[in-house]
């Protein structure tokens, strides 16, 4: 029996998966200070959280751009639903949550960085994923890209699944972008990359 990317949740229940995502001890090895600080955020920007789940980057990044903009997009309703719930109740304002429709990555034009954290292994058409979201971004607007590497871990997707970090690269430069950056001690189970379209 095949794995269905679309559904790798562990939890069918959101709450659940919420807590998941959230749970405490993912910070030992996702490191989320470290990867924000690694992307040398100005303070100012429009950064697109693509596939942004229950916020987990999302709020961190908002604190990183106070005069900037933090645009949240997920496709699942509930994860929606949740985003908009905590800017609510916790009071960010620099914070917009947009619901994605199909295969539409929804790259807002406005975006100086995408972000995607473990969201590529999910899509089943990354080629023309990944030119949507190229095609749609400004001339010198990057995109960071975080995905599991390859081998057996503690945590991560099923090793099926995985995408080599040479065939990453390679998808994205196919796109026109170019790499400008990568953190390969960042991360103990995660690629960090960081990727460019000329301005």
């Amino acid at each position: 029996m095949g794995i269905d990317p679309h559904h790798l949740k562990p939890f069918e229940d959101v709450e659940k998966y919420v807590a998941f995502l959230e749970r405490p001890d993912r910070a030992l090895w996702q490191k989320p200070d470290d990867v924000v600080a690694a992307l040398g955020l100005t303070g100012r920007e429009t950064v697109y959280d693509l596939g942004a789940g229950s916020g987990y980057f999302t709020f961190r990044l908002a604190r990183a751009v106070p005069r900037g903009t933090v645009i949240a997009g997920d496709m699942e309703p509930e994860m929606i639903r949740h985003l908009h719930h905590r800017t609510t109740t916790e009071g960010v304002t620099n914070v917009q949550v947009t619901l994605l429709k199909g295969d539409d990555p929804g790259v807002p034009p406005t975006a100086d960085l995408v972000f995607v954290c473990d969201v590529l292994h999910h899509v089943p058409d990354r080629p023309a994923w990944l030119a949507k979201v190229a095609a749609a971004m400004k001339p010198g607007a990057r995109l960071a890209l975080l995905e599991f590497k390859e081998g057996k871990l503690p945590e991560g997707p099923p090793e099926s699944i995985k995408i080599p970090q040479r065939q990453i690269v390679e998808l994205v430069e196919t796109t026109g972008l170019k790499l400008v950056a990568e953190r390969p001690d960042l991360l103990p189970y995660q690629t960090f990359l960081v990727f460019a379209k000329a301005s």
